[in-house]
């Protein structure tokens, strides 16, 4: 059996330097504990490749006696776990940029490409534990459509509209049993920041209200937005109805007055984006215009006797 415990040893050593290292360098302990987890990850691989799943069993009870109650079976499953999701060395070098405790959250999702998108997104927008929850509990990456998806996966080149999730959520601060336009623009407005992130990467506000003029008569565009890593505008409008093909002309025509009169040589065309009680993919099939986006809303409803929100289509 001195051939089963080489592994279990090697593992118990790891283990203890971890430990001896989280207290002494407290800067990188994160870091470190990620990296020996992968490698205990590894070696745990190997053993169970070798000697059955029994395996992790029997060096838990091990491990809890001899060093410490965290060390259980689910803790163990979870470092194999971890060095099978980046045993890949075209991406084990990501394994570090997160913490554990991050993993803990990641690793309980049964999607890899799930989890690739959210390991992604930690490390662009800096999420902490509990924004990384929320992320996960939204189903961002479910969210997303399915050409973004295999774009994601095969890794090419994405789009300005790519990320631009389906529904979108608006959080309904006050709890409005009815909405009009009016309302759910306030509610975008009263936080912004969120509405930004439901649309994707570099997008930034501008205005709303947005005072154009046609010819003698003046306009308003609902939402003027910039994204920064595409370089165009973006115009939003707000429908609490069906979507119609009039909305489509509508946007159309403000897409195109930007573009004459606001956008530069060097910027890229501007899109539209039209969000809507329901959608209808045909009406937007047969604009013959790819720049226009649409897409429905959820808003979501806080209970006061219940801090966590429940999604409820207005």
């Amino acid at each position: 059996m001195w051939w089963i415990m080489n592994y279990y040893n090697e593992i118990k050593n790891k283990i203890i330097d971890n430990e001896i290292y989280e207290k002494a360098k407290d800067y990188s302990k994160e870091r470190n504990r990620v990296k020996t987890y992968f490698e205990i990850g590894k070696l745990l691989s190997e053993a169970g490749s070798k000697y059955g799943e029994s395996i992790i069993e029997k060096y838990s009870r091990k491990l809890m006696l001899e060093v410490g109650k965290k060390y259980n079976r689910r803790t163990l499953f979870r470092m194999r776990q971890l060095y099978n999701l980046f045993s890949d060395k075209k991406v084990s070098p990501l394994v570090t940029q997160l913490t554990w405790t991050h993993y803990l959250i990641l690793l309980s999702i049964k999607d890899n490409d799930a989890i690739y998108y959210y390991i992604d997104q930690v490390s662009k927008r800096n999420l902490s534990k509990r924004q990384l929850e929320e992320i996960i509990k939204s189903k961002e990456y479910e969210r997303l459509d399915n050409d973004t998806k295999n774009k994601i996966i095969n890794q090419k080149q994405t789009t300005v509209s790519d990320f631009i999730k389906n529904p979108i959520i608006i959080k309904n601060s006050c709890n409005y049993n009815e909405i009009s336009e009016k309302i759910l623009k306030q509610l975008i407005l009263e936080d912004m920041d969120n509405f930004l992130t439901e649309l994707g990467e570099g997008f930034c506000y501008i205005k709303n209200e947005y005072k154009i003029k046609l010819g003698d008569k003046y306009n308003y565009i609902d939402l003027l937005l910039y994204n920064i890593k595409y370089k165009c505008y973006v115009v939003v409008e707000l429908k609490v109805t069906e979507l119609k093909k009039e909305h489509v002309g509508q946007i159309q025509t403000y897409m195109n007055y930007i573009d004459k009169n606001i956008k530069t040589i060097d910027e890229d065309k501007t899109i539209g984006i039209i969000i809507c009680k329901k959608n209808n993919k045909f009406i937007i099939e047969y604009s013959n215009d790819d720049r226009i986006i649409a897409r429905k809303y959820e808003l979501l409803w806080y209970n006061r006797f219940n801090l966590e929100g429940k999604m409820w289509p207005l």
